[in-house]
């Protein structure tokens, strides 16, 4: 039997003279798939589970000593302990994804092919030093993940998206739409929810922005978070909440369920998709409708996608002030136009006219966030909706990021300033009691 030794970099078989290749070696891989495989055949997964996670795994770790032993291969000490951590993966985890998962600085993992995995850490995408023996490989982790949700995917239903019992979200499309193999695709949402507070710190928006949306929310302005896919809008959404008064009833209506509002007055609502025969489907609109039937002081949508941009509008039109949602857009322009399209996906025959007047008189500000090049979320955009101007719908800059220019270390530099604009909408902020600090929306010298 083959033997391996260890150079401080990887294990290899053991030959006079030979540079030590990485630990992941054909001897290596097999070596892994024969133990893998005899611990399927061997191990009573009902035992597993009885002994509980730090249980199973000492049972596990004794099994694979069992199993080297008798295989007669002999491994380097930091080589054995990999193995080991990752067989454990394969049996009680989610295999290769689990060290991703578990890396804190993880916040999207991304499976494009078996050898191709990557995943973003601080705004930024690289490719992850992880792998999957086949698409086979793959499918199997992905039944692991989906079947406790009771949730299923091939080929009569090839997409699937789904929320993890961690909160995490999950997005997995195979063959025949996937073309190169199954996809998927888990974006994490850490149980440490920032504050207003820590995004100034990380320089996501300036004091004197969350000073004013602030009190914005304090004083029940509708506010629409516009931004790209993984831009931080749902962060900003959660932070926002902490202004939201205790004694405001809110309801959360999302697809899937991803806000952790800070607030305690929150019951909060998630769509459910067709069952296998393709019934009881629950879409966002129908939630939408029935929040107005609850009694609630606000609604937040998580994410407006359809139809259910109609019913908002409505319920931001008839008494439901305050009220924040999130939309996919590049630009606060985009947004607006994004609005008009879906709510015309409502089905209601209204003429464009119509439904730009129930966007002017719906939502007074849209606040912007992009990622940037350098990997930091940033607000760029804080807007307001000051009305109709025949057929458009007019927008005033209250705050715009000026880029400066570029760092040594690659980070963008610049700051939110004010444009000089005194949003129409201050009025109703002060009848609320809220005071503005003086100075707030003038406009830098020289810029």
């Amino acid at each position: 039997m083959e033997s391996f030794r260890s150079n401080g970099n990887g294990a290899h078989p053991a030959s006079a003279g030979a540079a030590a290749p990485d630990v992941r070696t054909p001897a290596y891989l097999q070596l892994k798939q024969r133990l893998h495989q005899r611990l399927i055949d061997e191990l009573d997964p009902s035992q597993l589970q009885a002994v509980g996670p730090g249980g199973a795994r000492d049972r596990l770790e004794s099994a694979l000593a069992q199993l080297l032993l008798e295989d007669g291969t002999v491994l380097p000490r930091p080589v054995r302990q990999a193995l080991i951590q990752e067989l454990c993966d394969e049996v009680l985890g989610l295999g290769p994804l689990e060290p991703l998962l578990a890396d804190e600085t993880v916040s999207e993992v991304m499976v494009n092919a078996p050898n191709e995995i990557y995943v973003e850490r601080n705004g930024v995408l690289e490719e992850a030093p992880a792998s999957f023996r086949d698409d086979a490989h793959i499918m199997g982790i992905v039944d692991r993940i989906l079947s406790p949700l009771n949730r299923r995917v091939d080929e009569s239903s090839p997409m699937v998206d789904a929320r993890l019992p961690t909160g995490y979200r999950v997005n997995v499309i195979i063959p025949p739409l996937a073309v190169r193999g199954p996809a998927v695709t888990i974006r994490k949402f850490f149980n440490e929810r920032f504050a207003v507070d820590d995004l100034v710190r990380i320089g996501t928006l300036s004091q004197e922005v969350a000073t004013f949306i602030e009190a914005s929310v304090q004083a029940r302005m509708n506010i629409l978070i516009s931004g790209g896919t993984g831009s931080g809008k749902t962060t900003l959404l959660n932070a926002l909440s902490a202004y939201i008064l205790p004694g405001e009833r809110v309801v959360t209506i999302e697809d899937p369920a991803e806000l952790q509002l800070k607030g305690k007055h929150v019951v909060s609502l998630e769509t459910r998709p067709p069952s296998i025969d393709g019934r009881n489907q629950v879409a966002q609109r129908e939630l939408v409708v029935n929040a107005l039937r609850m009694r609630p002081d606000r609604i937040i949508v998580g994410e407006v996608r359809a139809g259910e941009a109609f019913d908002m509008l409505q319920a931001m039109n008839t008494g439901h002030d305050g009220s924040i949602c999130t939309v996919h857009a590049n630009t606060p322009r985009d947004a607006l136009t994004r609005v008009e399209n879906m709510v015309l996906m409502a089905g209601y025959d209204l003429p464009p006219r119509a439904v730009r007047e129930q966007i002017a008189a719906a939502i007074q500000l849209v606040v912007h966030i992009a990622r940037m090049r350098d990997g930091v979320r940033r607000v760029t955009h804080v807007s307001e909706i000051a009305g109709m101007e025949q057929q458009t719908v007019t927008m005033q800059d209250i705050f715009l990021f000026d880029q400066q220019g570029i760092g040594k270390d690659g980070k963008i530099t610049g700051a939110l300033v004010p444009t000089g604009i005194r949003p129409r909408f201050v009025g109703r902020i002060e009848q609320s009691g809220i005071e503005l600090p003086a100075g707030l929306f003038q406009r830098p010298g020289g810029w």
